[in-house]
């Protein structure tokens, strides 16, 4: 007797750290990700991490739950269970209504993500999960009936974020914690089982771990986000340096390389161009260098045959700019507006009256041509 009563106390104090732990550190992650959110996503009007500290928060309320219900007996356990599952359910709600507002999204989902349908398709097996859990709490099931619908709920969205979460990562070089997402996935998927097992101690060790990744892994997210609002700025024209150069590899292939210095975050970008691409920009940098005014002439639609133009037409221009934000942030990982036209304006000028003429736009002394 003195035995069994000495465990049960032991679980009462298990169950009142966790649930103390629970509520204070989710309730400060949901702060801090709102303060993230206030200071920066609201000027971009992002609210993808709004999202994810409401289900962060989510958490708390299930700590406070475990507070509140801790001495409950066995007539009050479906309660208790039931508005576990609830909020469990609101949780992964809260981190689906966060997918669409990621950045990079994988190929496979993202058509689905993007969709207007995907409140519904969330929507409506949160409904079906829901409904259900509420009867269950009110008839007095048991635990593992009533928890049964948030871990398949719970399923389905583990399923998008660990794609979601590695392609994130993974686009903004950051692999090391694409592979910890993975593993985070994996934890959480092992917790889910545990529901059904009834090993309440495992499933409590399971759940503070991948909490507390998932939480670590939220704010890796936000910092990676800020990382990449910084690093993808594009400088002012007197801040950008070009360096061109060719290399020749071991087999007689020329390798034409332009290195800009100048971006936050890295001292040196180096992007590799084809040889149509690289003379074109190399002829820029030579004009600006050697002659007075430095411009180059776009051929017209109804052009001169007897004259020779630099620039074929506006496309050669435009292939220029896209190669380089794709050597820059990866293959199609700019936008028009952030990207695309920030740098063009940094690097071209057009001449004032429309003359079909363009030059580069970075001073002469910021041009260095290696020897050929």
């Amino acid at each position: 007797m003195f035995n069994l009563i000495l465990a049960n106390q032991t679980d009462i104090s298990i169950y009142g750290f966790y649930g103390w732990w629970q509520l204070t550190v989710c309730l400060f992650a949901f702060v801090a990700l709102m303060s993230i959110w206030y200071h920066i996503g609201k000027n971009q009007k992002d609210y993808g991490p709004v999202w994810l500290a409401l289900s962060v928060l989510c958490w708390a309320c299930s700590g406070l739950v475990e507070i509140l219900m801790l001495h409950q007996d066995q007539t009050g356990l479906p309660l208790k269970e039931g508005l576990r599952s609830v909020f469990s359910l609101l949780n992964s709600l809260f981190i689906l209504m966060a997918l669409p507002w990621f950045k990079y999204l994988p190929k496979l989902f993202a058509p689905l993500i993007k969709s207007k349908f995907w409140p519904y398709i969330i929507g409506i097996p949160f409904a079906f999960a829901l409904l259900p859990t509420l009867l269950k709490m009110v008839l007095g099931s048991t635990p593992s009936t009533i928890n049964e619908l948030d871990v398949y709920y719970a399923l389905l969205t583990l399923l998008f974020l660990g794609f979601v979460l590695w392609e994130s990562f993974i686009k903004r070089r950051l692999p090391l914690l694409g592979w910890l997402s993975l593993l985070t996935i994996l934890v959480t998927l092992v917790a889910q089982v545990y529901k059904f097992m009834g090993n309440s101690i495992n499933l409590l060790l399971f759940s503070a771990i991948f909490k507390t990744s998932l939480i670590m892994l939220f704010f890796a997210l936000a910092l990676s986000w800020v990382k990449e609002l910084t690093e993808t700025i594009i400088p002012q024209p007197h801040q950008l340096k070009l360096t061109f150069g060719k290399k020749r590899k071991s087999k007689g292939k020329n390798i034409y390389e332009v290195s800009l210095l100048g971006f936050p975050g890295d001292a040196e970008r180096t992007v590799q161009l084809t040889p149509a691409l690289y003379k074109l920009f190399k002829t820029f940098a030579n004009r600006k260098m050697h002659s007075e005014g430095g411009w180059l002439e776009i051929k017209p639609k109804n052009f001169d045959t007897s004259k020779n133009y630099d620039i074929n037409d506006h496309n050669e221009l435009k292939r220029l700019v896209e190669a380089l934000l794709d050597g820059l942030f990866g293959k199609k990982n700019w936008t028009k507006d952030m990207h695309y036209t920030p740098l063009k304006n940094t690097l071209f000028e057009m001449s004032e009256n429309r003359e079909r003429k363009i030059r580069l736009l970075l001073p002469k002394e910021n041009i260095y041509i290696e020897n050929e």
